[in-house]
């Protein structure tokens, strides 16, 4: 009997804990005061994972570095989608609405990610799955239900970017696996960071952001997303993308919301309601029906 590979999940757990944090990350880079511009912040993040991630790959793991005309494309496209569609507007987004708000929105990845799927392959998603995913988007909705209430859903900018910037994500990583080109991660992560960081700079230069002036906790926070979140979970990302179908890897759009609660119960000291353990349940419901889902399209041995 086939099963889910162990690699792929335990990359996909690492995804899960260090994504959910760094909607924090973001909100304390960026918030007012921070002295940090959203375009400028992603940039130099990027722009500093890709070279660490070039060094690693080169020096430590001896690594080819030259790619084909096909793998730079397929890498610069999927990288504009990602780190300039996607990252880059949840940043600005962040800059007015809050992060678990953010991560609300982001959530329904999965579901994008399902529908463009379908699309493609001119096939009907199956009931069960469509379920499990309403499932866990509702509860991700009973999760931020307070945030809901208060009247956050009004600033529809914040909420448009961020709907568009789960569409780039989710179309460009299903973009990336369709090509199945031939690059080792940490080669396709400093690619695809490298580009969408070039494309965050000129988006920068063009809206005229201010000079940087960063205070320390936002030069913290910088450090905690070059490092952890461009570097060793979108690294584990990618692989997880190779080694599990999409709507497996895509349950962490469901996963961080409630990683985002915890920690900032600890951290800001947000209070831990009963709805928010309402939500988890949901959440780890629809996370389950999606593997469940997936399990049962392995095709089995006569």
């Amino acid at each position: 009997m086939n099963k889910l590979n162990l690699s792929g999940l335990m990359h996909l757990l690492i995804v899960y804990i260090v994504w959910g944090s760094t909607y924090l990350g973001i909100r304390v880079a960026v918030q007012e005061g921070s002295g940090f511009p959203p375009m400028i912040m992603s940039a130099t993040r990027v722009f500093a994972g890709s070279l660490i991630l070039v060094a690693l790959a080169r020096f430590i793991q001896k690594q080819s570095l030259r790619l084909t005309k096909e793998e730079w494309i397929v890498l610069s496209v999927s990288g504009l989608a990602l780190w300039w569609g996607g990252n880059g507007l949840v940043a600005i987004a962040e800059m007015t609405v809050p992060s678990g708000y953010a991560a609300l929105i982001i959530a329904c990845t999965p579901i994008w990610v399902a529908i463009i799927e379908s699309i493609l392959d001119k096939k009907r998603p199956s009931v069960f799955l469509v379920i499990s995913l309403l499932i866990g988007v509702a509860g991700i909705a009973v999760l931020n239900w307070p945030a809901i209430i208060a009247g956050n859903l009004n600033d529809l900018k914040g909420l448009f970017l961020l709907i568009i910037a789960g569409l780039s994500w989710g179309a460009g990583s299903i973009y990336q696996k369709r090509k199945n080109i031939h690059t080792t991660p940490e080669i396709s992560s400093a690619v695809q960071q490298f580009t969408g960081g070039i494309a965050l700079l000129i988006t920068s230069f063009i809206i005229s952001e201010p000079t940087i002036n960063p205070v320390p906790s936002a030069w913290w926070a910088w450090g905690y997303l070059v490092i952890f979140g461009s570097v060793i979970a979108f690294t584990s990302f990618v692989k997880a993308l190779k080694l599990l179908p999409p709507n497996v890897v895509f349950t962490y759009a469901f996963v961080n919301p409630v990683v985002a609660v915890i920690l900032g119960f600890f951290i800001l000291g947000e209070p831990i309601t009963q709805w928010t353990f309402a939500g988890a349940t949901l959440v780890f419901i629809g996370v389950l029906g999606v593997f469940k889902e997936q399990k049962n399209s392995i095709p089995q041995p006569d």
